[in-house]
């Protein structure tokens, strides 16, 4: 049996895949509702037994009101020994990348420029004609952080987009994103948030698949 692996404060998970094997991926945000694929329920899966293999038993999980984070969430939920309801939440939730919505990955570099996509994928900084709402996301962060102090860690689910927010929202882990390859998060990934002794915040994963 796996022993159990020291808990982190904070499990934040991308959904899995929305696009099959050979079909060309788009830009996929909050106007979209896609379900996963077989191979998008199979990485849920694959998350639910490790985190439930390394010991980790959520009291609380958040989740994108979308379809592709709900099945995500309730993957994950279905290995826990006790099983809690997720609850929808609107600063996890997708966000708009308006004309470049549902658009190949080309169409859209073509549009916003490869410099303002990998503003995004490095800073956070939304390209031109994108509806983020930062102030929101990082205020939703901002107060679980302060609310939660529990050892039981909270699972969060959500997209690659909302997720980047969680380490824009608190100056250690906006210092620790510096080591990071980058903010993305690769679907059916998760990062995990730590909380050190003296209370500050560590993020000593990021991008990891089970």
């Amino acid at each position: 049996m796996t022993a159990a692996a020291p808990v982190p404060a904070f499990v934040i998970v991308r959904h899995g895949n929305t696009f099959a094997s050979g079909e060309t991926p788009r830009r996929i945000g909050a106007r979209t509702d896609l379900p996963l694929t077989p191979a998008g329920e199979a990485q849920a899966q694959a998350l639910g037994r490790h985190f439930s293999q390394v010991g980790w038993h959520f009291t609380k999980v958040l989740a994108s009101p979308l379809l592709r984070t709900r099945a995500t969430a309730q993957a994950i939920i279905n290995r826990q020994p006790t099983p809690v309801m997720p609850e929808p939440c609107e600063w996890l939730r997708e966000i708009d990348h308006g004309v470049d919505e549902n658009q190949p990955e080309d169409a859209v570099i073509r549009r916003i420029g490869a410099d303002a996509l990998a503003a995004w994928d490095a800073h956070g900084i939304a390209p031109p004609g994108w509806t983020v709402d930062a102030p929101g996301r990082l205020a939703g962060w901002r107060a679980l952080f302060a609310a939660h102090q529990a050892d039981c860690p909270v699972l969060l689910v959500t997209s690659n987009g909302a997720a980047r927010f969680a380490l824009l929202a608190d100056p250690a882990l906006s210092t620790a994103m510096a080591s990071l390859a980058s903010l993305k998060l690769p679907t059916g990934g998760y990062g995990l948030i730590t909380r050190q002794p003296d209370g500050t915040l560590a993020v000593p994963v990021w991008g990891t698949r089970p």
